[in-house]
């Protein structure tokens, strides 16, 4: 028993991370893209928002014929819920910097690249974790339904104990959830609140 929870936990762990590096990896510079392009900013995010609606059993059967059942399909179903926290908040917090800000950084002879990584990331770094901070509490929690295509993690003992009428095993998938969840929060909190201080 405590040999399979720290398999699945580490499973479920695993499945996380790499949606969050990815959906980051996305919507990033699809948000620094998106502050450049205004025209576009309505449409990225409705269609984020689109995606953010569908339940996540139905994007899993859209994905299974296409990526098969397993990890893959879960990884890209997580990584789409990811995406819109983190583009959202990149995105106000680029666009929420005082123009007079950038004013500034043109007036020294910044250039667009230089602007970007000195002054306009540093001023919205708080918001992009805290983007950041909203995907991977959710993705650990929606990370326990892809146990039903056969991924693994967390939602394997939740699903078992379901089937069964369990709630031991019920009680041994949601609880390591709740506290990765927690830690997770408590983490990007502490990222966040040192930000604000410097």
């Amino acid at each position: 028993m405590w040999f399979e929870l720290g398999s699945l936990t580490l499973e479920h762990l695993y499945l996380v991370v790499i949606s969050i590096f990815i959906a980051a990896a996305i919507a990033i510079p699809a948000a620094i893209g998106l502050t450049r392009r205004e025209g576009w900013r309505r449409f990225a995010l409705g269609l984020a928002n689109v995606f953010q609606t569908i339940p996540s059993l139905a994007l899993f059967g859209i994905l299974i014929p296409v990526c098969g059942i397993g990890k893959i399909t879960a990884s890209v179903a997580l990584v789409v819920y990811a995406i819109l926290p983190i583009l959202r908040n990149t995105l106000l917090g680029i666009t929420g910097i005082d123009p007079a800000i950038r004013e500034s950084a043109v007036a020294m002879g910044m250039t667009p690249r230089q602007i970007l990584v000195e002054v306009e990331l540093p001023l919205a770094a708080r918001s992009i974790i805290a983007g950041l901070r909203v995907a991977t509490v959710a993705t650990i929690g929606t990370a326990t339904i892809a146990a039903a295509i056969g991924a693994g993690g967390l939602g394997v003992f939740i699903f078992r104990g379901i089937a069964s009428v369990d709630n031991e095993q019920i009680l041994a998938g949601a609880i390591p959830a709740a506290i990765m969840a927690i830690f997770a929060d408590e983490g990007f909190g502490w990222i966040e609140r040192k930000f604000a201080v410097s």
